[in-house]
């Protein structure tokens, strides 16, 4: 695994801050001139661009920051796996990313760059949401499948699902899925425009819940089948976090931007994700909900649990930690998920204080130790595209 956003630059700093509340909120914009700046609080990743050219040894010119987030967990996730040069190049190994920015994270170049008549920046060949599996693929000779997904907020969800399918049908022995996306003027212009940022810190399932916060970050896991690591066929020493026990996709084809109020997306997500893993639902011990913090998702999200679940389990939303990070959101909160297993603990859901009086439900409010087997990943996009993963834990 391999991770960086606004609470650490690592999957252990990650880790780290979770169980220490850490919020990465904030009203700081420093990335690019915005109006919005200082007014509406965002998670962003320490970094800056400069410092991520040279930690990451950048040398080609015109690589974005999103991009460059992507890159940074690869590596950490390449290298955590003990994946080598060989095994990255071979054939046989997957590149599945998501994103939804892309590098539009540029909106002022890419402006200036679709009203010239000359010859254009050097960040044109990086406008394009291909453009960040392209660079890995480049920069470390990678000669498999390499896929892109953009499905708003469910595109890292179904990235690694893409992946699981890739393995399942033998189209690829291991398979390096996430996501990424960076803070960008495009994004906080648009979400602005949907009335649906809050500007205060977001308060996921609070009955006074106003909107989210954006975020950005990146997140990529490795995925492999579990007789090739018993035949250890990447490499000896592996340390086997979780599996990937079931996943599903679905869409309740409703409305561009909201879910509909019965949560049937949700609802047969969460379903579908149980089938697959031949498991009832009295088996999740937790739910990383996707508990955006927007009036639509939380209540939406809430009713599809308590339709599926006799009792909902605990559950929490970890967008109080780090925003909303979009297309990097599933992949993110897949590791998070996956931190529970680890370590038999639950992390919170920050800042709330009232349940949702239609539904009731009080989400997990102080870091805890408990028995965890079985965690279910949500994660909901725009257009009703809706995915959850379900990890459970390795003996």
């Amino acid at each position: 695994m391999g991770l960086i956003s606004a609470i650490g630059n690592s999957v252990a700093e990650n880790h780290l801050a979770l169980r220490a509340g850490t919020c990465g909120i904030q009203y700081k914009l420093d990335l690019f001139p915005s109006k919005f700046a200082g007014v509406l609080p965002m998670a962003q990743v320490s970094l800056s661009n400069d410092e991520l050219i040279n930690k990451l040894q950048i040398t080609e010119k015109g690589v974005t920051r999103t991009t460059m987030l992507a890159l940074h967990a690869f590596e950490e996730a390449v290298a955590n796996a003990g994946l080598t040069d060989e095994y990255l190049s071979a054939a046989d190994t997957a590149l599945v990313g998501a994103n939804t920015v892309g590098g539009m994270c540029l909106t002022d170049e890419l402006y200036h760059d679709a009203n010239k008549n000359q010859d254009g920046s050097d960040y044109l060949s990086s406008y394009d949401g291909a453009s960040i599996c392209l660079y890995l693929q480049k920069r470390f000779g990678m000669n498999g499948i390499v896929n892109t997904i953009n499905t708003a907020c469910s595109s890292s969800a179904n990235a690694i699902m893409y992946g699981a399918m890739l393995i399942n049908n033998g189209f690829a022995k291991r398979a390096i899925v996430g996501g990424t996306d960076s803070l960008a003027k495009f994004t906080i212009n648009g979400f602005n425009a949907l009335h649906i940022l809050s500007p205060e810190i977001c308060t996921p399932f609070d009955e006074d819940r106003r909107g989210l916060n954006l975020g950005e970050g990146a997140a990529f896991l490795v995925l492999e089948k579990e007789e090739d690591l018993n035949l250890q066929s990447s490499g000896s020493g592996k340390k086997r976090y979780a599996e990937l026990k079931g996943y599903c996709n679905t869409n309740d084809a409703f409305h561009p931007s909201s879910l509909s109020d019965s949560g049937d997306g949700p609802f047969l997500a969460m379903q579908g994700a149980l089938k697959l893993a031949n498991l009832t639902p009295g088996k999740i011990d937790f739910i990383n909900a996707h508990g955006t913090g927007t009036e639509n998702n939380d209540e939406v999200e809430s009713r599809a649990m308590i339709r599926l679940f006799d009792k909902p389990p605990a559950f929490a939303s970890t967008k109080g930690n780090i925003g909303h990070t979009l297309g990097a959101a599933g992949a993110i909160e897949a590791v998070y998920s996956i931190f529970s297993l680890l370590h038999q603990e639950v992390y919170p859901s920050l800042h709330f204080k009232k349940p949702i009086p239609s539904t009731g439900l009080t989400p997990v409010r102080a870091y805890k130790k408990m028995p965890v087997s079985h965690v279910m990943s949500n994660s909901f996009g725009f257009g009703g595209n809706c995915s959850s993963l379900i990890f459970s834990k390795v003996d």
